[in-house]
């Protein structure tokens, strides 16, 4: 397959001419990619609001949505794999559309201005082979949950909420919500802002007065992220894969 063939990408280009290109991409299964001036909206199990700014968004072949900012690399918001996506034009600006049925969920991504529109057909049978990571780090909590403190009782892993998927969702001693993110190296602030979000997402979707713990698990951890830890209340555990 030749690079025409495989990579379709305009830049600045007029808003029927990204609208075509992203409905082509999306059709056929390819990975999309758009950046340029956007609002975005959630309503789901929660509900959220991004004013305009330029933010790179992502669509994947197998439903994924991501929407980045210039910071983190965590997604601002995102729709997981199983969605559908529809885009369309309406005054002067195209709109990206993802949907997901259970439960119902959508996303809508706005853009006044599109700057750079790409789609690629992606081929990569290979699977990630991993080693000392945080998978090994999960199943150890996993296997010694008395590692985190006594008395806690993991429930799930990958816990979906609309700030992302919590690495280790369970209880403590006391029958309190714990969320528990896992960072194989050292962190810094960009892990306690990653864990906080997810805390304050969890409280969103249990109920008004849920109480829920953060605990942020990794060999170390910064002086500035030790510092907001403490700000946020939210606690550090040392432990290595």
């Amino acid at each position: 397959m030749t690079p025409t063939e495989s990579v379709r990408s305009r830049t600045n280009p007029p808003i029927e001419l990204a609208r075509s290109v992203v409905e082509t991409g999306l059709a056929s299964d390819a990975l999309v990619t758009i950046f340029g001036d956007c609002t975005v909206d959630y309503e789901g199990r929660a509900e959220s609001t991004l004013g305009p700014g330029d933010r790179h968004v992502m669509c994947k072949p197998d439903g994924t949505v991501l929407v980045h900012t210039d910071e983190g690399h965590q997604p601002v918001n995102w729709q997981p794999p199983g969605c559908t996506h529809e885009v369309s034009v309406e005054e002067s600006t195209l709109t990206l559309r993802s949907e997901r049925s259970t439960p119902a969920e959508e996303l809508l991504v706005q853009f006044r201005d599109v700057d750079h529109v790409a789609t690629f057909d992606v081929t990569d049978p290979e699977e990630l082979s991993l080693s000392g990571t945080e998978e090994d780090l999960r199943e150890r909590v996993l296997d010694e949950p008395e590692l985190i403190e006594p008395g806690f009782t993991p429930l799930s892993t990958e816990r979906e909420t609309p700030a992302g998927a919590v690495d280790i969702y369970g209880e403590d001693a006391n029958g309190r919500a714990v969320v528990v993110e896992l960072k194989r190296r050292r962190v810094g602030p960009d892990a306690v802002g990653q864990l906080a979000r997810y805390v304050e997402a969890l409280e969103r979707d249990l109920h008004d007065d849920a109480d829920v713990r953060g605990i942020l698990v990794a060999p170390s951890v910064t002086d500035r992220a030790r510092t907001l830890l403490a700000e946020r209340g939210l606690e550090f555990v040392s432990l290595e894969p």
